[in-house]
């Protein structure tokens, strides 16, 4: 099993002294948080917001607004913001047939997929040095998973992915006490309507 945080050090061990530009996808502003504090000394940042899963739209816009105004916190002016279309259709269409599937099973490798892969198509275009994802520092996602998709776009697109387990070393920990710091909303679900909670009479 590889260690990414260590894969990711070296990385930013070789880029010392530079500002390589990353595109970095975000699914909210807690996960951010850390992300954002952390690599901004190695970065020039570009914040992806592109999450078609995440229901209803109200939600989706509520996570856009916490992102902008977590960036507008940090006030740092090597972290930007780029929004997309909300596209919840392009998430439906990879679900059909997986509504039922629990989660972290291949419904979320496929939403990982769409997400990351949409990441890595505009940081191709943009001509962006790095692209990445915030959703490794997450417990209850598998950073396997998720570089291992990284590597594959990486080589389809031909740029650089950076390889990350942002949970390592406190990250999670760390992203808590910044969601606090900044009075962040932290959403109890995912974001798809398939990992929201059920209530119960």
């Amino acid at each position: 099993m590889i260690n990414y945080q260590l894969e990711l050090e070296k990385t930013l061990k070789q880029i010392e002294g530079t500002k390589p530009k990353l595109l970095l996808h975000v699914c909210c502003a807690p996960c951010s948080s850390y992300v954002l504090t952390y690599l901004s000394d190695y970065f020039d940042i570009t914040v992806l917001y592109y999450n078609p899963n995440i229901s209803p739209i109200e939600e989706y816009q509520k996570r856009l607004n916490e992102e902008k105004r977590l960036i507008k916190e940090l006030n740092k002016d090597n972290i930007h913001i780029m929004e997309c279309n909300y596209e919840n259709e392009e998430f439906e269409e990879i679900a059909k047939g997986l509504e039922n599937v629990e989660e972290g099973g291949i419904r979320c490798r496929k939403c990982y997929n769409l997400r990351i892969e949409k990441t890595a198509q505009i940081a191709k275009e943009k001509n962006f040095d790095y692209f990445t994802t915030t959703l490794t520092i997450s417990p209850l996602k598998n950073s396997q998973v998720l570089n291992q998709i990284g590597r594959e776009l990486e080589e389809k697109y031909k740029i650089k992915y950076l390889y990350s387990d942002f949970k390592k070393k406190e990250g999670y920990k760390t992203s808590i006490i910044l969601s606090k710091k900044y009075n962040l909303y932290r959403q109890n679900y995912c974001g798809c309507k398939y990992s929201k909670p059920k209530v119960t009479e």
